[in-house]
């Protein structure tokens, strides 16, 4: 005898393909006991309305890549061509005089300063 495989509704549910109907027993007996008899349902609610919003994102994302792969570019136009403008020479000034500079060297002093006596004796 040779087994054969049901082909699955959807491929996005490619991954229930080894999960039998004692693992799904289990699963739900599980979330049953985790989540009670009110908070199974309200979960489950809320993962549809998540999944819902996902779907939505990624369908408006998807759309706007078309677009965008679909959309004509713009013709490029070339610059215009400026003309270089040309600028009046700015005014030379005059030369000025020279300035005579003091020599950075202090002069010698002729001859040393001797010390000078005091006038007289003081009381």
């Amino acid at each position: 005898m040779t087994a054969f495989a049901l082909p699955l509704p959807h491929p996005a549910l490619g991954f229930l393909e080894g999960i039998g109907t004692m693992e799904m027993m289990l699963v739900a007996v599980i979330g049953l006991l985790l989540f009670g008899g009110k908070g199974l349902p309200d979960m489950a609610r809320t993962f549809g309305k998540v999944l819902r919003e996902f779907k939505k994102a990624s369908a408006n994302v998807e759309d706007e890549v078309k677009r965008v792969m679909n959309e004509e570019p713009e013709p490029s136009r070339p610059a215009p061509v400026r003309k270089p403008v040309r600028l009046a020479a700015p005014p030379v000034p005059a030369p000025a005089a020279p300035v005579a500079l003091p020599d950075p060297t202090p002069a010698a002093p002729d001859s040393p300063a001797a010390p000078t006596a005091p006038d007289g004796p003081r009381a």
